[in-house]
């Protein structure tokens, strides 16, 4: 890791979307992609540029770029709907839920902008509800890739999988620190780092901020196992169980709201199975404001040293 943190590049995780959406478009000739007046943000220009007859712009109209996408799944099609992650959850829930959840359409519904990182758009755009959304609809497969290796790897494994999927990214700058190589599967948590004093379970941008505080706990001699899970919808129980028996308690770190979460989703799952002291590193019930991404995260406690804190303070209650 420290070799890793003095040479880290950093690229968008929306830029891996846009980079494995031109993939898709090479190896799926029915794939198709819509956007709702955002192809700068999403990044979809080099999908276009290859495959103009398979782009559909349908405007700021998100319900109706829904449904279109509904019927062109019923067509045969593989429809990747692009927007902002408040846009493609909240103003469209309905027709989700409608028009693809309940008939288990094979729609992958894109997403960036999510989360505080989003920035200075502030606090409508920055939603912070839409994995809880996304995870109760019946038969939806929720992911929220790390980096930009994972997210051009986890776009280009949605277009193997049959059924609708909710795929989240975000807007800034973040560090690159997957295998470019990697196989991405849904529903399979990736081992991080090793460790037997606490399980560190992350999700999105913040898998880099649980690395970063287990690497300075490692000096303090606390050993963390840092586990990605990228999907949070089918969770990977197993893998989640087996370190909690290992450690005996759990961090949860995620860039959103505490309820509704990838937390809750651990918290279910060890209540009904092997009940642990348990931190969560969320934002607690608020909504967000304008601001630098990392000066947000770290005011609403997403930073570095708040998985430090929590680390610490779980363990104690071992």
């Amino acid at each position: 890791m420290k070799d890793q943190a003095i040479k880290i590049e950093k690229k968008s995780t929306r830029d891996g979307f846009g980079a494995g959406l031109y993939e898709v478009g090479v190896k799926h000739n029915n794939a198709v992609a819509l956007c709702a007046d955002l192809v700068g943000s999403l990044k979809m220009q080099k999908f276009i540029d290859a495959f103009p007859e398979r782009f559909f712009q349908v405007g700021v109209a998100e319900a109706n770029m829904m449904g279109v996408a509904a019927g062109l799944a019923i067509g045969g099609k593989i429809p990747f709907t692009g927007t902002f992650a408040n846009f493609s959850t909240g103003r469209v829930y309905d027709q989700i839920r409608q028009s693809i959840a309940y008939s288990h359409k094979n729609v992958k519904v894109c997403a960036s902008h999510a989360g505080l990182s989003l920035g200075e758009d502030g606090a409508t755009h920055q939603i912070l509800e839409d994995v809880g959304m996304m995870k109760m609809l019946p038969g939806f497969t929720v992911i929220n890739p790390c980096d930009y290796n994972q997210t051009k790897a986890a776009t280009i494994a949605i277009a193997e999988h049959h059924g609708p999927v909710y795929l989240r990214f975000g807007r800034p700058s973040w560090p690159v620190f997957t295998d470019p190589d990697a196989k991405f599967e849904i529903g399979k948590a990736v081992k991080m780092k090793d460790g037997k004093d606490v399980s560190v379970f992350a999700t999105g941008h913040l898998v880099w901020n649980a690395l970063q505080a287990a690497e300075q706990l490692e000096k303090e001699g606390i050993s963390c196992d840092v586990i990605n899970i990228h999907t949070i919808k089918p969770l990977d129980e197993a893998a989640i169980l087996a370190s909690v028996k290992k450690t005996g308690c759990v961090v949860s770190c995620e860039e959103h709201q505490r309820n509704g979460g990838l937390g809750d989703s651990i918290a279910q799952l060890l209540a009904q199975n092997l009940p642990t002291p348990m931190e969560y590193v969320a934002v607690n019930d608020t909504f967000g404001e304008s601001g630098t991404p990392t000066d947000l995260l770290d005011k609403y406690g997403l930073g570095i040293k708040d998985v430090l804190q929590a680390i610490k303070t779980v363990i104690k209650k071992k």
